[in-house]
């Protein structure tokens, strides 16, 4: 099968090129992003391989579509979330869609808490001060994580090693929220509880949600007000989850005591991409950068090797069995997931 793959950077031809030695797929690597003028890149490929922060809303689907007679059949999303993608639009048009529904959830679960402890205890302004060769202590007290209160929010497998963490690792009370609860978080002491309520006890706060219309902007200017004062929020799941600018409102007033975020709601034209010699368009982003209490990083969280390698050997898989006619089971994403119950 001929898969033309969107956004790629050199670690995604190594990757996809390493996993293909069991498929042997022809892969054509392309850096545009796909979009509705893009489409036409994928002449003659049966499916196309976008990333996270390719929009594929109707028109771009339908630009795809065009090219049925070149047999372009399949969406193979390169990542576990499915929020780009018009889902209503793509099955009216004949277009099958699949994903990647885990790889590495240790991945970013792991730089979940490396970005917690980071805020916690000011690393990365103690980094930037001793390069500057200043090595005093003054603004960097922290505070332990040992009996504090920390709210899960998502205990899928991201979350639920998260919560363990916190819990057996580190000492913390932890209370989780998801539509399903589990047994095992709970034989460990984890109590589940809704958003209000957890908001309103929590030290920190870490999203592991996908992002729905029912959650988008699950953390917004109301909950935030609700939130008890100084708390910490780390968000590795999805940007739209937290609205930004109420963040920013939240951090001036002192009711968030800091913000730690792998993904921002407006990404899309800024990460994965140098632009250490241009000037940052997005005012709200670069307000942010200036606050002292705000850890952000670019959508990094995934990138181990043994991520990239799942979803290159995943991906790959979709395809394989696309082609061959067989199910694509928890891969295929189709309507139905579109409005889940709100959390």
């Amino acid at each position: 099968m001929r898969i033309a793959m969107f956004s790629t950077k050199p670690y995604d031809r190594r990757s996809f090129e390493a996993a293909n030695g069991a498929h042997g797929h022809e892969l054509l690597f392309l850096e545009p992003r796909l979009t509705a003028e893009t489409a036409v890149l994928a002449q003659g490929a049966a499916a196309v391989c976008p990333f996270v922060n390719d929009e594929l809303p109707a028109p771009v689907l339908a630009a795809l579509a065009a090219l049925a007679a070149s047999g372009t059949r399949l969406i193979a999303l390169r990542c576990a979330g499915f929020n780009n993608v018009d889902l209503r639009a793509a099955a009216r048009l004949g277009l099958t869609v699949a994903r990647v529904p885990a790889y590495s959830p240790h991945a970013v679960a792991e730089f979940t808490i490396g970005l917690l402890l980071t805020l916690v205890r000011g690393i990365h302004r103690a980094h930037q001060r001793t390069r500057d060769g200043n090595f005093a202590l003054d603004g960097l007290l922290g505070f332990d994580l040992f009996g504090k209160t920390v709210g899960v929010i998502g205990t899928g497998r991201i979350g639920a090693l998260v919560a363990r963490a916190l819990a057996a690792g580190f000492g913390c009370r932890v209370l989780a929220q998801d539509l399903v609860p589990d047994p095992a978080l709970e034989a460990l002491g984890i109590a589940y509880a809704d958003l209000d309520a957890i908001v309103a006890q929590a030290d920190i706060l870490t999203l592991h949600c996908p992002l729905t219309p029912a959650t988008r902007h699950l953390l917004r200017a109301e909950t935030l007000a609700r939130a008890r004062r100084g708390m910490l929020l780390v968000n590795t799941s999805r940007g739209g989850l937290v609205d930004a600018e109420a963040a920013i409102e939240a951090l001036k007033s002192g009711r968030l005591g800091g913000l730690a975020i792998d993904v921002y709601e407006q990404e899309a034209d800024l990460f994965f991409e140098d632009l250490s010699n241009r000037i940052i368009p997005d005012d709200v982003l670069a307000r942010l950068l200036t606050f002292p209490n705000v850890v952000v990083t670019g959508h990094q969280a995934f990138f181990t090797r043994e991520a990239l390698a799942a979803i290159a050997d995943t991906t790959l898989g979709n395809a394989t069995r696309f082609a061959a006619g067989e199910p694509l089971g928890a891969a295929e994403v189709t309507e139905a997931a579109m409005v889940p119950p709100k959390p």
